[in-house]
């Protein structure tokens, strides 16, 4: 017997100063059985950094090459907007380059993050539209705690740090940029 996706009711307060952004977003989002908790987080966290009105999660959970997880497309189909998760090989990352005006990726994976990125940083340097960043290991951990069916999330953006807050609790997150656009 197949394994079913687990749903979650997520609501998101964000205040970004530094994009100037005060929305609120309910959002339903799938997890799919092999996706662990710190994967479902850094989802959500990447759309409280980029979230706008355009901005969508993937209908499909296991995506193709063609479509990212979590997305802008205009309404003529141009992809304003693509942002991967993890580590993906460099023939993802270029195919998307190409396609998608900007790229974000957020790496998370502690000590795996450093090998893959040394490997793979200087083949995709030329790459102006491309911006990757890692969130260490123990804040995804402590992120991944606030998991719950149905959340509330207060995400505060301020000077590029983010703060997560919960009635679980609370998580201080400070990206390290690996590349940045342009």
């Amino acid at each position: 017997m197949a394994l079913k996706s687990t749903i979650f009711k997520v609501q998101l307060d964000i205040a970004d100063t530094d994009r100037h952004y005060y929305q609120s977003h309910k959002l339903t989002v799938a997890q799919h059985p092999s996706e662990t908790d710190q994967r479902l987080m850094v989802r959500l966290l990447a759309f409280a950094i980029n979230a706008n009105d355009q901005l969508n999660f993937n209908q499909e959970l296991c995506s193709n090459d063609d479509e990212a997880e979590l997305w802008q497309v205009e309404l003529n189909g141009q992809i304003k907007h693509w942002i991967a998760f993890g580590q993906p090989e460099e023939k993802q990352l270029k195919k998307a380059c190409r396609m998608a005006e900007r790229v974000t990726l957020y790496c998370y994976g502690g000590n795996a993050v450093t090998p893959w990125w040394q490997q793979i940083a200087n083949k995709l340097n030329s790459y102006t539209n491309l911006a990757v960043f890692e969130f260490a290991e123990q804040q995804m951990i402590e992120l991944s705690q606030l998991v719950n069916k149905n959340m509330q999330l207060q995400i505060t953006i301020d000077s590029g740090e983010i703060w997560i807050s919960s009635d679980i609790g609370s998580v201080h997150i400070t990206p390290n940029t690996l590349q940045e656009n342009g």
